[in-house]
């Protein structure tokens, strides 16, 4: 009963009848706000999703929560984050909580009117399975242009390409054609898989580039976190033939012409005896589960061929690296040595530090960092918005 009511409606009682009614009154409203604060309060809606979370908080969107991206406090990140990662996965999330059951909200982020996506475009075939891409094109062009493909991270175990649409627009509003791929992930399938995967998605863009008009001599890549590592690796091993896989356009070249890598990781040996991440040596651990188990120092073969410094050589292509230094999940010696690797024999790169920044967060998607990444990417290309 709300209190007006019984305001606006006075009774017209007389002497003692009047009054035990009105006390008769507020015994009913007292007890009732008695009792609904006894009730156990209701909980408003549904536990959200792993998706949803990742839409919320998944700032550099590579398909898991870093520490510094977490909005709960940090005891609950802690519980999470059950391997130790510094990064909460979707495995790790749904085995504290039973999934939810309700139907996922409809709707998709809204992209802008001079843009087309075109979804779940089959691109090749891995594992016995057909491989997709998201492709992000400009209207109304039909001169061939740049393409920029985006690579999602997620530690080479979870992620999705969908977050790569937001990461290619801006380039595509700018004169390129965009594509975000998907990859087998180590649940599926241990290294190198993943690099087969994104090269047969680099192939197939030459192959149909006249069908995207796409210039196939200025192929781009970017990525983040196990994505940056893919990315660096499609950059320096153009000509490793035993990490085309078979999943088609064997005739084609999967080569690129210019990387992007945000926070990848690189040289595993450096990498697991850093002070405070010596925790990813451990079996299970992401870097062990790319290797196909047991602890990463235990394989130097595997740590050598997941490695992008591996294969460098004066005729790669130019690198854009960028990297937080208070990164609690790769840590930033992996981007100085490739970096320094790159320097050695004389290919063009640009490495970024951004002091205070951790694995990931609002610090890389600046005004000034979106700047650098389209500047650069303009200055290997020449003008792509000519037409």
């Amino acid at each position: 009963m709300k209190p007006s009511t019984f305001l606006t409606h006075p009774f017209r009682l007389n002497g003692p009848s009047r009054l035990f009614a009105i006390v008769a009154c507020l015994g009913t409203v007292m007890h009732g706000s008695i009792a609904s604060a006894q009730a156990p309060p209701q909980r408003s809606g549904t536990r959200p999703t792993f998706d949803q979370v990742l839409q919320r908080e998944d700032a550099n969107q590579d398909g898991e929560i870093n520490r510094s991206e977490f909005k709960g406090p940090a005891r609950l990140f802690d519980r999470l984050d059950r391997d130790g990662s510094g990064a909460i996965t979707r495995k790790e999330f749904e085995a504290r909580r039973p999934p939810n059951t309700n139907p996922p909200r409809q709707g998709r982020p809204t992209v802008p009117s001079d843009v087309i996506v075109q979804r779940d475009v089959v691109f090749g075939t891995g594992g016995g399975r057909d491989l997709k891409m998201h492709l992000v094109l400009p209207k109304d062009s039909t001169t061939p242009r740049p393409a920029y493909v985006w690579i999602h991270g997620g530690g080479w175990m979870g992620g999705t390409k969908d977050g790569g649409v937001a990461k290619v627009t801006p380039m595509v509003r700018k004169g390129f054609v965009g594509a975000t791929i998907e990859y087998r992930l180590t649940g599926e399938a241990p290294f190198p898989a993943q690099i087969e995967d994104c090269k047969c998605a680099i192939r197939y863009l030459r192959a149909h580039a006249k069908d995207y008009n796409i210039d196939p001599d200025r192929i781009a890549v970017g990525g983040s976190s196990a994505g940056g590592h893919l990315v660096a690796l499609l950059g320096t091993s153009g000509d490793a033939k035993d990490l085309e896989g078979s999943g088609g356009w064997q005739d084609q070249s999967s080569k690129v012409q210019a990387v992007v890598d945000f926070f990848g990781p690189t040289d595993f040996q450096l990498f697991v005896t850093a002070r405070g991440y010596e925790n990813h040596n451990r079996d299970g651990s992401p870097e062990s589960r790319l290797l196909g188990g047991g602890e990463v120092l235990s394989n130097p073969d595997g740590i050598k061929r997941v490695n992008p410094i591996t294969y460098i050589d004066k005729d790669d292509p130019p690198f854009l690296i960028i990297h937080g230094t208070k990164d609690g999940t790769v840590p930033p010696n992996q981007s100085e040595a490739l970096h320094e690797a790159l320097d050695k024999v004389g290919v063009q790169n640009q490495l970024h530090l951004i002091d205070g920044a951790g694995h990931g967060g609002s610090a890389f998607s600046a005004p000034e960092v979106n700047r650098m990444v389209e500047t650069f990417l303009s200055d290997c290309f020449a003008d792509p918005t000519a037409e």
